[in-house]
């Protein structure tokens, strides 16, 4: 008979080396692996201290697997079959989970958990590859096989498996607190946003809004990007920020050259406002050291000076080549690169201060009531949840 796969094999990978926090690891992952597999509503789940199982009954393996491949906290999984640990019944699972018909070299890897086994691990090995050298073509290959026959054994069943797929690595989204992640339409917020959820920190997103100087695209355009990320995490909540007035506001009280270090400084004022309404723990961007005016280190200090909680900068030091190959591995390149802009860029000035004082910024803002305007912001923005199964009707 042909064995179809029935279950999947989870190996934690990184978490497994968090010594006292490991179950409370392996409890999130266990709670993320669930919600991003709930669309296969007949799936059944075990977890153990160091592997997890999926009983996938009637669902599409290949399917299911593609939703676990961007589940953080995940180092590798295999389909796998289950069998009594029977030696007979693994001699013959193991021959009939490979097409025999083709020509390739293979190499039987098994393990034995259950001590009590009666064959060691050597044995299983030559008497599976003895099965199928006898039933086919094919040759052994213990360097660089095309096939490996993977066999677990334990107490009651034995699992056999001839693939080993990556997983997204990482920490389990939610054992790292809660950020704030400033999310504009570009190229390194969604990238910075992947590299936070990846160490296990689970993202709210703000995004500011200045229409009618941004359009209507610019916001979907976002809401897009945060859909394409939600899946690491099962869904995100955007922020969406009126910004207009307080943007006109500082183009009223300041100088043209301090417009977007002020905007900024607004923006992280906003964004720690948000942070302790809604419990999180730090704030999350997309900056890069030198890549634009508003991101030397001089510009990032002047920022900063508006808050003391957290500002995190995943990609603070890798270079554009380095982002926009991420970008691209993780989908959401052709996007980011829509023409559709932003409320910095749309009143991006002639000539910005690269090296711009607090002292300074801190005298334009006593011209205005800005803390009212700040609370305005956060007490107006509009709630957006975001989830990877959304439709156009449903986010827009």
């Amino acid at each position: 008979m042909d064995y179809r796969y029935d279950h999947i094999l989870i190996r934690y990978g990184e978490l497994s080396l968090k010594g006292k926090n490991r179950n409370s690891f392996i409890k999130q992952l266990y709670h993320n692996v669930k919600k991003a597999l709930a669309n296969f509503p007949t799936l059944e789940y075990e977890r153990q201290h160091d592997r997890m199982y999926i009983y996938l009954h009637d669902e599409d393996p290949e399917k299911v697997s593609d939703v676990l491949a961007t589940v953080f906290g995940i180092s590798s999984f295999s389909l796998a079959i289950q069998v009594p640990s029977d030696m007979d019944v693994i001699i013959q699972a193991a021959k009939n989970s490979v097409d025999l018909s083709t020509k390739k070299t293979f190499k039987v890897a098994a393990r034995r958990s259950d001590k009590n086994f009666p064959y060691i691990s050597d044995t299983i090995n030559r008497q599976v590859a003895g099965e199928i050298l006898r039933n086919s073509d094919w040759k052994v290959d213990v360097h660089h096989p095309d096939v490996k026959i993977v066999i677990e054994v334990h107490k009651e069943f034995t699992y056999i498996m001839t693939n080993r797929r990556a997983g997204a690595g990482g920490y389990p989204v939610g054992v790292g607190g809660k950020a704030i992640m400033l999310l504009s339409g570009g190229i390194d917020s969604p990238v910075a946003s992947y590299l936070l959820m990846k160490r296990g920190v689970h993202i709210e997103a703000i995004h500011f809004a200045a229409p009618p100087y941004t359009s209507q695209n610019a916001q979907e355009k976002v809401l897009t990007l945060a859909k394409m990320l939600s899946g690491y995490q099962g869904e995100i909540l955007v922020h969406i920020v009126p910004f207009t007035q307080l943007q006109l506001a500082i183009y009223q009280h300041a100088d043209e050259s301090y417009a977007i270090t002020l905007m900024r400084r607004m923006m992280m004022r906003i964004a720690e406002g948000m942070a302790k309404k809604r419990h999180a723990q730090a704030i999350g961007t997309g900056e890069s050291v030198g890549q634009v005016a508003s991101q030397t280190l001089e510009s990032m200090q002047t920022i900063n000076a508006v808050t003391n909680m957290p500002v995190i900068r995943p990609v603070v030091c890798m270079d554009k080549v380095e982002i926009i190959d991420l970008a691209r591995k993780i989908g959401t390149y052709e996007t980011s690169i829509l023409p559709y802009e932003d409320c910095c860029t749309i009143f991006d000035p002639k000539a910005p201060a690269t090296k711009p004082r607090i002292d300074r910024c801190e005298k334009y803002e006593a011209r205005w009531d800005w803390a009212s305007m700040v609370q305005d912001c956060i007490d107006q923005c509009e709630d957006i949840v975001v989830r990877p199964e959304a439709t156009q009707e449903d986010i827009f």
